[in-house]
């Protein structure tokens, strides 16, 4: 990763790490491959996805309910689409 990050993205970077394997199968390879050259509007919405509980963000990946907003749901549907192709 860059040593050009910002205090904010290395603070969603953090987050990011969930210690829940069903979660950190989509994070961990979005922050690693496309976190950094994402825009500014698409880190925003990474930042408040990582900044949700772990019960919602599954409930949201296995499409048990939606998110709260249409951005998040988009980027969930990206994230999945980064790990099952």
């Amino acid at each position: 990763m860059s040593e050009e990050m910002s205090l904010e993205e290395r603070k969603v970077i953090y987050r990011a790490r969930r210690g829940l394997k069903e979660i950190d199968v989509y994070f961990d390879p979005y922050v690693k491959n496309y976190y950094l050259k994402a825009d500014t509007a698409e880190k925003q919405v990474f930042a408040e996805l990582v900044a949700q509980e772990d019960p919602d963000l599954l409930d949201w990946f296995m499409e048990v309910s939606e998110p709260p907003r249409p951005e998040m749901k988009d980027l969930i549907v990206k994230l999945k689409h980064y790990v099952h192709g």
